[in-house]
């Protein structure tokens, strides 16, 4: 299965950068009831709650990355992300957990649809 990424910004809303550390486990849960964005996907950490969102803005995708609107078909409601790296505004993690296995299988069958 081909790894999938996403960028996760909007953290000066809650506690910054200073959360974050490479290696951290994210909890991201999809938000359709979200008023302001109908794909949105909050983040938390273990311990201190909301601390960002998926990026979902082509101004706030990291390049290599999923939008929430491009990863929210392949995962779960709930899924989990690892940080990798850390920017001066972005933190870039890969999901870890949570993959839909319809998914899993069509990719490791090589399949793909236009």
């Amino acid at each position: 299965m081909k790894d999938q990424f996403i960028t996760i910004t909007g953290m000066a809303h809650y506690y910054g950068m200073v959360p974050f550390k490479v290696g951290n486990k994210i909890k991201c849960i999809k938000e359709p009831e979200n008023i302001y964005d109908s794909e949105a996907i909050r983040c938390e950490l273990k311990h201190i709650g909301k601390v960002g969102y998926v990026a979902n803005s082509p101004f706030t995708v990291a390049t290599g990355t999923k939008s929430a609107g491009g990863i929210a078909h392949k995962v779960r409601k709930e899924f989990k992300a690892e940080v990798m790296f850390i920017t001066g505004h972005s933190v870039i993690c890969k999901v870890i957990e949570g993959m839909k296995e319809k998914e899993i299988l069509i990719e490791e069958k090589g399949l793909s649809f236009v």
